[in-house]
């Protein structure tokens, strides 16, 4: 059994300069994408290390009112957060990214649906087995799934959704930004959230958006 991986407390960034981020996210969700995509910029230009950890939005809205097809979008993403969860038992945290990669590309980039054709090409690019597919409509991991998700929702509060990135104990949901910023401008974006997680107090930047997911 492999154990969910958790936060890294201040004690533990070491070496004093390499930062570990911890990064939630739902692969369902384009805005998630498209912000691990950014840390995945912001690796190549910063002394920063991101370790990935499943959410869920199903889990995060099992007891709220929708509207019928936003419940309907929320009983889809169970099959994708349980393959990735299955993944990490068996296979280890490290295949977590590149599942994602290969699941959010297909998702977001291809438009493909989130069905067993789809999760089984995923895991093939990953590297893993098809018989992950069974997970799809498996609760065999839902307790670890929960978990994952209840580190990171406790860190930021249910009144916000994926994805969510932490340093130490500090931790925001998102930057959610469009599109991602590339080589300095990744750069720049990190050095003014690291620098937000630093400030106690801070609880909310938030503009209404007036775009909707670019995915370059």
């Amino acid at each position: 059994m492999t154990t969910i991986l958790e936060p890294a407390s201040a004690s533990e960034l070491a070496p004093e300069s390499l930062t570990i981020a911890d990064f939630w996210f739902d692969p369902t969700c384009p805005w998630a994408w498209i912000t691990s995509r950014w840390m995945l910029e912001v690796e190549k230009v910063r002394p920063v290390t991101t370790r990935w950890h499943v959410m869920s939005l199903a889990v995060l809205n099992a007891d709220r009112e929708l509207s019928e097809s936003y419940r309907e979008s929320m009983n889809k993403s169970w099959a994708p957060v349980r393959v990735l969860i299955a993944a990490a038992h068996e296979h280890g945290e490290a295949v977590l990214l590149p599942l994602y990669t290969a699941m959010g590309t297909r998702f977001h980039i291809e438009r493909l649906p989130k069905d067993e054709v789809t999760i089984g090409a995923a895991l093939a690019e990953a590297g893993l087995p098809n018989s992950l597919v069974a997970a799809m409509n498996s609760a065999e991991y839902d307790d670890e799934l929960r978990s994952s998700h209840e580190k990171g929702i406790s860190l930021v509060g249910d009144q916000v959704g994926t994805p969510i990135v932490a340093i130490g104990d500090a931790a925001f949901f998102g930057p959610v930004v469009t599109p991602r910023p590339r080589g300095a401008a990744a750069g720049k974006l990190w050095d003014a959230f690291a620098a937000l997680t630093q400030v106690d107090g801070v609880f909310e930047i938030k503009r209404t958006r007036t775009r909707k997911p670019i995915f370059d």
